[in-house]
């Protein structure tokens, strides 16, 4: 599974860990996570979120 960067603060969100802090599980694919995620750093949307 493809890693995604934050292109705010260069936060990774890794699939094979997730973000289970905030409700996304070990596994799962940045296609599934929910669109009003926002990264635990900064705060900001899945648009700020580029291909790692």
């Amino acid at each position: 599974m493809e890693k995604w960067r934050c292109k705010v603060c260069d936060w990774i969100y890794d699939p094979a860990t997730g973000d289970p802090d905030n409700g996304v599980a070990a596994g799962t694919a940045w296609e599934a996570v929910p669109e009003d995620w926002v990264c635990p750093i900064c705060g900001a949307g899945k648009d700020e979120f580029e291909k790692e």
